[in-house]
């Protein structure tokens, strides 16, 4: 076994086979949605395949899937399935941090089969979307060598392709549109990748339940179809920093792992139109369920940020910077302003020894003074430097008084990368610490079984105006259609200065978004993230108090999700409900868009609406912007202009009836 678990520089291809066609002794299997609408087909014979379709449409042909053990039996070829169990499920689900909603409607058909030596395929069909995983059932510890992974389009649907240079990755890539046929071979991506048809209907294609086993990228093949592409597992890494740990070389493996296990589900979530995108919650769906004893401490919310104002503040008499008077300062206006949460972002230590603090920040006197002012502190860190030390960082975190750690700088997502995720979750938990991780790879559901991780990065967010022209307002409607199918996103919005295309300049310690100003109040109701960060300098909010009240206001979590209108890459408007109230928010890209938006959905009576809209001359000065105050009947629908790179946002309250 020794050579086994051995070798040089490897990067584990999934292999790019072609299904054969069925001969003789084929046998093939199919699991349809409840509503019949979406089939899901499974044949063994030479090559193991799915197929999937909608309405008998075809939109996956059949495509190879296969797994190889090392020193072991593969699945995927002369494979002879046997039907183990088929059953319905239909029930409600109520998540611990409801990002969308508070009921979520669980309803699928699933089917089992034994596939011999040791293996089982699992398969499920959703009325939104299908999803199936390997599972093994061997006795005692294995290594998978590869797996196998073919996504052969039926046509030649474009895709939005977010192209990774690496395995080194933050996931934080732009969206390229290219035909399926035009991704150059070999060029991979993070997930998820959206098809779209030239008809709308479109395939985001992502994974669920990744424990203990790599990530997936999806690579071109100079064809109208993707490869699966995974990282091996590191033989030997390099810190190259207190922050990169990079891998030098890698293991003829994937992973090293249990015998009896399931495997992450590869998931296709399938659209009729661009809203059903912005639905979906699939991913969360076919995570694990919650291992949390007693989740009642967690407590979501928006969270003042100081990294990406770097700390500007005016008006005081101490200078500003990463200090006690500083984060005073932060406490209070969080205090202040209802806000949940500070970040105590890099600086207060040594990002490669969480020993070696900062003498300028009083830290025991900061989590003393928060805890007063009912504001929690979240306290930024390097992974490594907290892997090194974790059960004594942790519990100095909770003696502290912390809310919750911020996590950066992973950059991987090969097998321990991956456990690091899920160490860290189950250890937070036990100390009653909230995680944001950033640096990160997309989410995967580890928040179901673990609902304390309240987001993640992983994602090309307001950060990046620092140094960039990104991103756009164009990327911004891409996002909620892509990325956020797979979950919350750390986005970070709330920018207080903003510009137009022309006007902007990338400035690092004065930095600016692009589009207006209610385009980045909208986003705090279109982006889903259980742990908000308002980006910019409280002094930035304290000038504008109209602005900052209102976005203080808005919950990080959703009772109910309505989609009113949507387009990828060009529009989106939502309605979310809070208890009583309901929030309504409209995003445009570079393009002046008028929307009528429904709502049908209030019921009855009147309702009082405070409104944000673009001002007239918000297509010369972005920061331009009109408050009003506004009664609606329920079904009365709001006529809203956006201006170029422009939103809309508004909080909706049921006005008493009036007295006799």
């Amino acid at each position: 076994m020794q050579s086994t678990w051995s070798g040089a520089v490897f990067l584990a291809l999934l292999l790019v086979s072609a299904p054969a066609a069925a001969g003789q002794d084929s046998a093939s299997w199919e699991v349809t949605s409840p509503n019949g609408r979406l089939s899901l087909s499974l044949r063994a014979g030479d090559q193991l395949t799915y197929r999937i379709a909608l309405d008998g449409r075809e939109l996956v042909a059949a495509s190879a899937i296969g797994m190889q053990i090392v020193d072991g039996p593969a699945v995927g070829t002369d494979a002879a399935p046997v039907l183990v169990d088929r059953h319905d499920v239909d029930e409600w689900l109520e998540p611990i941090v409801p990002e969308k909603a508070s009921r979520i409607h669980d309803r699928y058909t699933a089917l089992s089969l034994d596939l011999g030596q040791g293996w089982g395929l699992d398969a499920r069909a959703y009325d939104d979307g299908v999803a199936f995983r390997f599972r093994t059932e061997m006795e005692g510890p294995l290594g998978v060598r590869s797996e196998d992974l073919r996504v052969n389009f039926a046509g030649d649907p474009a895709l939005w392709f977010p192209s990774e240079e690496s395995f080194l990755t933050h996931s934080e890539r732009l969206y390229e549109q290219l035909l399926a046929s035009e991704v150059p071979e070999g060029l991979m991506a993070s997930l998820p990748v959206l098809a779209g048809w030239p008809d709308g209907l479109k395939v985001a294609i992502t994974e669920a339940d990744l424990r203990s086993y790599p990530g997936l990228y999806l690579a071109g093949t100079g064809t109208a179809a993707l490869a699966g592409v995974l990282p091996a597992y590191p033989a030997r890494e390099e810190q190259v920093s207190d922050r990169t740990v990079r891998v030098v070389s890698r293991e003829p493996f994937l992973a090293r792992t249990e015998g009896q296990r399931t495997f992450p589900w590869r998931v296709f979530v399938v659209a009729d139109e661009d809203a059903d995108l912005v639905r979906s919650t699939l991913v969360w769906r076919l995570a694990p369920p919650l291992r949390i004893e007693d989740p009642n401490w967690i407590r979501p919310g928006q969270v003042a940020w100081d990294w990406w104002n770097a700390l500007n503040l005016t008006g005081v008499d101490f200078v500003s910077g990463v200090n006690t008077d500083t984060y005073r300062y932060f406490i209070d206006f969080a205090a202040d302003h209802g806000v949940e949460y500070v970040i105590l972002d890099e600086g207060w230590s040594d990002p490669a020894d969480l020993t070696a603090r900062n003498p300028d920040v009083d830290l025991p006197l900061l989590f003393a003074y928060a805890a007063e002012r009912d504001v929690g502190l979240i306290p930024w860190v390097v992974w490594k430097s907290l892997d090194d030390r974790l059960e004594e960082s942790l519990a100095q975190f909770e003696a502290w008084g912390a809310a919750g750690i911020k996590v950066d700088f992973m950059q991987r997502d090969d097998q321990p990368m991956v456990e690091f995720y899920w160490r860290v979750a189950e250890a937070a938990a036990r100390h009653r610490l909230l995680v944001d991780f950033h640096g990160a790879y997309k989410p995967t559901g580890l928040r179901r079984a673990y609902p304390n991780v309240l987001t993640r990065e992983g994602v090309r967010g307001l950060e990046h105006v620092k140094w960039s022209p990104h991103p756009t307002p164009e990327h911004n409607l891409t996002l909620p259609f892509t990325r956020m199918v797979a979950g919350p996103m750390d986005y970070t919005p709330g920018a207080m200065i903003n510009a137009t295309e022309d006007q902007f300049k990338a400035v690092f310690d004065r930095p600016m978004s692009l589009g207006t100003r209610v385009h980045q109040m909208a986003m705090l109701v279109v982006f889903e993230s259980p742990l908000q960060m308002l980006a910019d300098s409280p002094s930035n909010y304290l000038r504008e108090r109209e602005c900052t009240e209102f976005m203080a206001a808005v919950p990080t979590v959703w009772d109910e999700t309505r989609v009113l209108v949507a387009a990828v890459g060009d529009y989106l408007a939502v309605a979310r409900r809070w208890g009583d109230s309901w929030y309504l928010a409209a995003m445009t890209d570079w393009d002046p868009r008028e929307l009528s938006l429904s709502t049908d959905f209030l019921g009855q009576g009147t309702w009082s609406a405070e409104v944000f809209r673009d001002g007239v001359n918000a297509s010369r000065n972005p920061q331009d912007y009109r408050r009003l105050s506004v009664e609606i009947e329920a079904g009365e629908p709001f006529d809203v202009t956006l201006a170029p790179g422009g939103g809309w946002v508004a909080r909706l309250e049921r006005t008493p009836p009036s007295s006799p």
